[in-house]
């Protein structure tokens, strides 16, 4: 049975005074449940001091973003082993964010998406379509290219350590979330695909999240869908109580 993961991604938010506070309560009032884990993607300023925190807790930490290199002149990123350094066992790849803000490829997002296996962070490997595609019906086959792109070179033995997140672009951040009909719709369609690309066995274990304007009053619904195996929480996961409501979601 695929273990659910509850992630937040603060995105560009928080300073470590404000991140402290948030770490501090979460701990403090989120028991530990077998059946889920729960994932902080902070900004990189943050990552040390979340590191410790989350240390003794049942919390995992991850980062929201890597440089596919081990060290060098690469000013302004961050190396997957300073991630593992600073406590990280996640990072987040590909997001919609990074596609369209900083121009990122599938072929650049798959070099990430290896670099980050090999040197043991799981990957949660962002993909989803444009209002636009989906409304032309282009919706699967944007996300099925997306997969195998980003996907390539990725073995089978490698996968049950791999993330996927569905994150309808048109639904990032917009208040409009996908029906759990859509999303168990395209979260069974990729499991398609990973049966394709993998066999039945791998794609069955491997955990698709969805994320989306993921919220208190919705998250129940999508959880209670048979393909979807977390969330990718976004502005929600900037307040405890908020988060603290996904994180225990109930179905």
């Amino acid at each position: 049975m695929r273990k659910a993961l509850i992630a937040a991604n603060w995105k560009m938010n928080k300073t470590v005074r404000e991140a402290t506070e948030f770490l501090e309560g979460l701990v403090m009032c989120l028991p530990s449940q077998e059946d889920r884990e729960v994932l902080i993607c902070p900004p990189f300023t943050a990552l040390a001091l979340a590191g410790r925190i989350l240390a003794q807790s049942h919390i995992l930490l991850g980062a929201q973003n890597l440089y596919p290199e081990e060290a060098g002149a690469y000013t302004g990123e961050i190396s997957p082993s300073m991630l593992l350094d600073a406590g990280c066992s996640y990072v987040i790849l590909g997001h919609s964010e990074r596609r369209e803000y900083f121009a990122e490829s599938d072929e650049f997002i798959n070099r990430k998406v290896r670099c980050a296996l090999h040197y043991g962070l799981k990957p949660i490997l962002c993909v989803g379509e444009t209002l636009a595609q989906r409304e032309a019906g282009r919706a699967q086959e944007v996300v099925s290219v997306q997969l195998r792109a980003d996907l390539a070179g990725v073995a089978a033995g490698e996968m049950p350590q791999v993330v996927i997140a569905y994150e309808p672009i048109w639904a990032i951040g917009t208040g409009r979330t996908a029906t759990p009909w859509e999303a168990q719709e395209m979260h069974g369609y990729m499991r398609g695909v990973l049966e394709g690309l993998y066999r039945s066995e791998v794609a069955q274990a491997v955990r698709i999240q969805y994320g989306g304007s993921v919220r208190p009053d919705n998250i129940d619904e999508l959880m209670a869908c048979p393909d979807i195996d977390g969330a990718l929480v976004g502005g929600a996961s900037l307040q405890v109580d908020s988060f603290l409501r996904i994180a225990l979601f109930q179905v």
